[in-house]
């Protein structure tokens, strides 16, 4: 009945798609199995994409050449750029989406590729050689046997899944799905890990029932941006979300069923995620808080449905209606469903090496919550390298790596990797050291030119790419180039309230000063006019970026240099770290766990100490 197929990939969320778009368009003959293929690329949560440092990474994995921004950007029904009182480092794109739209484009976008197949079923097991340790294939739900050259499991929330809501508790995957079995048992007689995360999920209630008037309404941007590259449409009309909040007499309520709460029972074992808190454990942890933001957010163009942001729980229904009707706005409020909390195996991302493989079984790739992440666009990135390097790998190529230096991704593999994690992982712009280069901003000109040389990015990207890069030095250039008489700035750096000059200048020496800006420079001065007016908006505000941050920028090339020649000394495979008696013993076993594959990944494991590197070094002899 099956062919055999190059790549199989096991889940058909974010990391799903991401992960059989990838391998399929670099030529490799793929299997997407999911239990349901009427909830490809489903929004199990809230109905948005990007936020901050999220939003860099949908950017990221449009320039590499993947759909999410894309899919974000037809499916969009508010955008908004973050942070943009912060410096521009922090600038993080964001979309409200229409949840059903995202679906069905995601779908058709996968129906488009060629080498694609889709095949609905559950798989509970994979299918291994004698020795144990290359998969072959997988067996599915009904006992079809199908076999591959590589498998990537995204299997999402899935796996042994327990759905809670107050005492109530039943298997499932997401809301009326059932849940994933086997694939855990049998991962674990293989020698891998695992273990148990918690996420959740507020209710979903009926926007007729809601009082808006009562909430304080926020509008997307005048001037909507989008998340791709490519020539998707941008927003002419948008959608506003509302605020409103929790006060005391919601708190009263909700702390009334913390008795039947399972997060307090001790029936929920996983770890939930520390930065998206339920709404009973906002309440626990910040008793002095006398409110709570709440963002009510719309789910499509033509629905009522809405999705109450910021009130997840899984206490019972009762109390989260009676709770609800408290809140501003929502004293007639009709609920949809319940929220929920969902519990779930995961397997602790030390167990694989940077391409996504597993270390215990050869052609095997994880990606998504199944190493301990949550977020849609954390999930779609992993997709997007496991399809990348399962593809490579059964080609006898090298794997593709980003490195912490070159992308956000680069930074959230290294850090699941290196680092682990025991609760869900949420990526910030925090966690990059070199956050002033991984702007989203310049995702393109980082990144085009790799997806461009694997063959996901088309000649039409990489030659925008190019006349983007050439257009934004040729302004910085003429600012640093073009000199301005004091008679004909001062003006100028008065309205500004900055000193005057009293010599001729460079337009760059002006628009460095923090109260200059260039978009009044060019109303202002002819002569930054005349220079930036044949630019469009994109290519004007990367010029300014770097003019302003050059000073930052250059600082933090000098430090990638520098790390570079550690990431770029290798580590003998199955290097014996038990026989170097002067490595601390705790140096000795996390090297030996994680198997770091050069020096400076081996530096960014925890409890590995400066001095544990030098001896490694001496004994590589460097």
């Amino acid at each position: 009945m099956f062919p055999s197929y190059d790549v199989i990939v096991v889940g058909a969320g974010h990391a799903g798609c991401e992960a059989a778009a990838a391998a399929a368009k670099l030529g490799s003959r793929v299997l997407l199995i999911t239990m349901n293929l009427q909830t490809i690329a489903q929004m199990s949560c809230n109905p948005a994409m990007g936020g901050v440092a999220k939003g860099q990474i949908v950017r990221e994995i449009d320039a590499l050449g993947g759909y999410s921004g894309i899919v974000s950007d037809k499916t969009a029904i508010q955008f908004r750029m973050l942070n943009r009182s912060k410096g521009p480092a922090m600038w993080s794109p964001r979309t409200q989406n229409d949840r059903m739209l995202f679906a069905q484009e995601w779908r058709q976008t996968l129906e488009s590729i060629p080498n694609i197949d889709f095949y609905q079923d559950m798989v509970k097991a994979l299918l291994i050689s004698k020795n144990k340790k290359k998969v072959t294939g997988v067996i599915t739900g009904i006992g079809q046997e199908i076999t591959a050259k590589s498998v990537v499991l995204t299997n999402g929330t899935f796996l042994n899944g327990i759905i809670h809501i107050g005492e109530k508790q039943f298997g499932g995957g997401r809301v009326a799905e059932k849940s994933s079995t086997g694939l855990t048992e049998q991962l674990l007689n293989l020698g891998f890990e695992s273990g148990r995360m918690k996420t959740g999920t507020p209710p979903r209630l009926d926007g007729r029932s809601l009082d808006y008037s009562q909430m304080e309404e926020q509008f997307g941007d005048e001037n909507p941006g989008k998340f791709s590259y490519t020539q998707t449409p941008t927003l002419s009309n948008q959608k506003s979300c509302y605020i409103t909040h929790t006060d005391s007499r919601v708190h009263d309520i909700l702390k009334s069923g913390f008795d039947q709460s399972p997060m307090f029972s001790g029936r929920i074992k996983g770890i939930g995620p520390r930065y998206c808190p339920s709404i009973e454990d906002k309440i626990n942890r910040f008793a002095d808080k006398e409110r709570h933001q709440l963002f009510v957010e719309p789910e499509g163009w033509n629905t009522v449905e809405v999705y109450l942001n910021g009130f997840s729980t899984s206490l019972p229904e009762n109390i989260q209606f009676k709770a609800l009707t408290q809140i501003q706005g929502f004293h007639n409020v009709k609920m949809f469903r319940p929220g929920y909390a969902i519990e779930y195996d995961y397997f602790p991302p030390h167990q694989l090496s940077l391409s996504l493989e597993t270390q215990q079984v050869e052609n095997l790739f994880f990606a998504g919550q199944i190493n301990g992440t949550t977020g849609y666009e954390e999930a779609a990135c992993q997709g997007l390298i496991a399809g990348i390097n399962a593809h490579l790998k059964i080609n006898k190529e090298d794997p593709f790596i980003l490195k912490r230096s070159e992308a956000y991704i680069g930074v959230l593999i290294d850090d699941l990797i290196n680092k682990g994690t025991d609760e869900p992982y949420r990526m910030f712009t925090s966690r990059a050291e070199y956050r002033i280069l991984l702007r989203q901003d310049n995702a393109d000109v980082r990144l085009t030119p790799k997806g461009y040389s694997l063959g996901l990015a088309g000649e039409e990207r990489m030659f925008r790419v190019k006349q983007k890069a050439e257009a934004t030095q040729e302004i910085v250039s003429a600012f640093k180039k073009q000199k301005i008489e004091p008679e004909d700035v001062n003006f100028y750096l008065l309205q500004k309230s900055t000193s005057e000059i009293d010599e001729r200048s460079s337009l760059f020496s002006i628009l460095s000063r923090p109260q200059a800006d260039i978009h009044s420079m060019g109303i202002s001065l002819e002569k930054a006019n005349a220079i930036i007016s044949k630019y469009d908006a994109e290519i004007i505000e990367q010029a300014e970026i770097m003019m302003k941050y050059e000073g930052y920028i250059a600082k933090e090339n000098l430090q990638v240099e520098k790390m570079s020649r550690l990431e770029e000394t290798p580590i003998i495979q199955h290097f014996d770290y038990s026989s170097i008696k002067s490595l601390s013993m705790e140096a000795r076993q996390k090297l030996t766990r994680i198997k770091p594959q050069t020096i400076g990944q081996a530096s960014r494991i925890s409890g590995v100490s400066p001095s544990d590197i030098s001896v490694l070094m001496v004994h590589m002899g460097r």
